[in-house]
């Protein structure tokens, strides 16, 4: 027993080492590695946002006549797509028991934590908001032309479970009157997380993030970097 612990004392050096050098690699290395060729500005263009906080990240979309009705899916959920007050829709992909059971910090339990850092299944969470300052520091904001954005959309559509062709809420879950969780593909961990989906969701709109991006203040970086 004592030569195990002996051995993981010194191990645990080589592991931080191993860390701090993979996200070294994951912010500094572009993905995709070579910028694509865009040989003339478009004309017309969509802002969107992405909002950190320091473990999460979501993508912001504006709402206009056509985002309205692309996203009229939702209206059904409760989510007040087609309200004019309702300036952005904000949709962020992550682990079921911690983003359901962890509106703020103060609400942090132990096993929610436990689930987030081995596996979990994933949820789409989705509010709507008034105005957003775009230069705000926890807000980067990025033009893109319709063809980037048709799919980014189309990628954050194929997050969401659908029986029927309708997107599946999860009863009673959300942290206020607007927002609602919905069933989503794929799992969720430390390592491949809702930072890892919003890099993803955005290389699929053409904009070029780090290799592995699992926390919002590298992805942000690798995104100041490389667009």
């Amino acid at each position: 027993m004592k030569r195990f612990a002996r051995r993981l004392l010194l191990a645990i050096p080589v592991i931080g080492l191993l860390i701090v050098l993979a996200a070294a690699i994951g912010t500094f290395v572009p993905r995709p590695l070579f910028a694509p060729d865009r040989p003339h500005a478009a004309e017309n263009t969509r802002r969107i946002l992405v909002l950190s906080n320091p473990i999460h990240t979501d993508l912001v979309i504006p709402l206009d006549a056509e985002t309205r009705a692309s996203y009229s899916f939702l209206e059904a959920s409760g989510i007040p797509v087609a309200d004019p007050a309702a300036e952005w829709l904000v949709i962020g992909w992550g682990g079921r028991s911690f983003y359901l059971e962890t509106p703020t910090w103060a609400d942090l339990k132990p096993m929610p934590a436990f689930r987030a850092l081995t596996i979990d299944s994933s949820v789409m969470h989705v509010d709507v908001a008034g105005g957003i300052d775009d230069t705000h520091p926890a807000v980067q904001a990025f033009d893109l032309d319709a063809d980037q954005f048709q799919a980014m959309s189309d990628f954050i559509r194929a997050s969401f479970v659908e029986v029927d062709n309708k997107v599946v809420p999860i009863p009673g879950a959300g942290y206020g009157v607007y927002d609602r969780f919905f069933e989503a593909h794929g799992s969720f961990n430390a390592l491949v997380g809702c930072n890892t989906w919003t890099a993803r969701a955005l290389r699929a709109a053409g904009l070029r993030t780090g290799l592995w991006n699992p926390l919002p203040q590298l992805l942000a970086l690798s995104l100041r970097i490389f667009n």
